[in-house]
C-alpha cells in the first residue's frame, strides 16, 4: 500500500486541504484514543474538519491515510465531469421539473425521496443553478429566465424596503399572540398581506398557513380600501372549518382599519406585526415573493380574476416543500381537513 502513497516530493496542496503529513498523524492520534477536538488542537485545524474527514475516508469503521490521501487527490480532480448532461435521466427530470416551475432546490430533494438508491439520481440545488447559469452567460440567458422563477439570470440579493401603518391602539400586537402560534406546532393560524399592483391602484391579498404553508388569494374587484379587504377576507376565511381559524397576522396597513369586523365576522383574532419587521410573517412574504413571477411588479392586477387567483395558488400548493419533508403544503392541507 505504501508503494502507491503520492510522491513526497509532489507539489504541496493549498495550505487549506489536509496533506499526507495530516492523515498520517490523524492516524496515530485516532490509534492513541484521541478525541476529534484533541486531534483538531494539535493539528491546528477545526474540530468539523477532523470529524469530516474520518467520516468520508474510513472503510469499515477504520481510518487508512494512505487511502484517505489518495481519494481525496482524486475527488480535487479538476475538470470534474458534469453532472447535468442533455440526453441523461437525470437532466431530463431536471428539466421536466423546472418547466413545472419548481425551484432547484425542490428538484434536489424530490430526486433522492423519488430515487433513494440510485445515486445517478443525485444532484444538489447548486449545482443545478450552476448549470442555468453557466447557460445564461453562453447567450442563452432568455431560456434561463423562463426556467428560473424569479426571472433572473443572475443572483440578485433581496430586500423589503415597505413602510407600515399605524391603526392606533386598538390592535393586538404580535408579542400577545400565543406561544403555540410561534413554533407552528399547531394547524389554523395564518399570515396576510397585500401584493399590489401599478400605480397602488390594484391589489391581491395574499393569505399562508403557517404549519402547511397553504396559500389562498383574495379577489379584490375595483379597489383594495378597508371595506373591500375585510369583506374579501372574511368570506374566505369562513369557508375554513374552526379548527383552521385560530389566528390572522397581518401588518400595520391602512386596508386593515376595519380589523375588528373582519375578527368579529369570521371568529378569528388577529394580530399586527411591529413596523418594518416583514419576518414576522416570514412565509407570508416568501409567498408573494413566489406570486411575483406570476404577478409582476408595475402591472395591473385587476387583470386576473378569481379562477386565475385560484390555479395560481394551485401551482404554489402542489410544489413540494423542503420544510414539510418534501410533501406539497395542498397535501398537508388535505390531512387537516380530512382529519377534522
Amino acid at each position: 500500500m505504501h508503494s502507491t502513497f503520492p510522491d513526497p516530493a509532489a507539489p504541496a496542496t493549498h495550505r487549506r486541504y489536509l496533506n499526507a503529513a495530516d492523515r498520517l498523524a490523524i492516524s496515530d492520534l485516532l490509534r492513541r484514543g484521541c478525541s476529534y477536538a484533541q486531534i483538531a488542537a494539535e493539528l491546528g485545524r477545526s474540530r468539523s474538519t477532523i470529524s469530516r474527514e474520518v467520516t468520508r475516508n474510513s472503510h469499515r469503521g477504520l481510518y487508512h491515510p494512505y487511502l484517505a490521501h489518495q481519494q481525496s487527490v482524486d475527488r480535487r480532480a479538476r475538470p470534474k465531469p458534469r453532472k447535468l448532461v442533455p440526453g441523461s435521466r437525470i437532466f431530463a427530470y431536471v428539466w421536466d421539473k423546472l418547466q413545472l416551475e419548481w425551484s432547484p432546490e425542490q428538484i434536489s430533494g424530490k430526486l433522492a425521496e423519488e430515487f433513494p438508491e440510485d445515486q445517478e439520481m443525485r444532484v444538489c440545488h447548486e449545482t443545478i443553478y450552476q448549470a442555468l447559469y453557466l447557460q445564461a452567460r453562453g447567450g442563452l440567458k432568455r431560456e434561463v429566465q423562463a426556467a428560473l422563477r424569479t426571472g433572473r439570470a443572475m443572483r440578485k440579493p433581496a430586500g423589503d424596503q415597505r413602510r407600515s401603518r399605524s391603526l392606533g391602539g386598538q390592535m393586538v400586537m404580535i408579542s400577545q399572540r400565543p406561544a403555540e402560534v410561534e413554533d407552528r406546532a399547531v394547524p389554523g393560524h395564518w399570515e396576510g398581506d397585500l401584493i399590489i399592483g401599478a400605480g397602488s391602484k390594484s391589489a391581491i391579498a395574499t393569505l399562508v398557513e403557517r404549519h402547511t404553508r397553504f396559500v389562498m388569494l383574495c379577489h379584490l374587484p375595483g379597489d383594495h380600501t378597508a371595506q373591500t379587504v375585510a369583506a374579501a377576507l372574511t368570506q374566505r376565511m369562513k369557508t375554513l372549518p374552526e379548527h383552521l381559524r385560530g389566528s390572522l397576522t397581518w401588518d400595520q396597513g391602512a386596508e386593515m382599519a376595519a380589523h375588528h369586523t373582519i375578527s368579529v365576522a369570521a371568529d378569528l383574532p388577529i394580530y399586527f406585526c411591529d413596523p418594518a419587521s416583514p419576518w414576522q410573517r416570514g412565509s407570508n412574504e416568501n409567498t408573494n415573493g413566489l406570486l411575483r413571477q406570476y404577478f409582476p411588479k408595475g402591472t395591473d392586477l385587476s387583470v386576473h380574476g378569481p379562477e386565475d387567483l385560484e390555479l395560481v395558488a394551485n401551482k404554489l400548493n402542489g410544489r413540494p416543500r423542503k420544510t414539510l419533508g418534501w410533501d406539497s403544503p395542498a397535501d398537508r392541507m388535505k390531512e387537516l381537513l380530512t382529519t377534522s
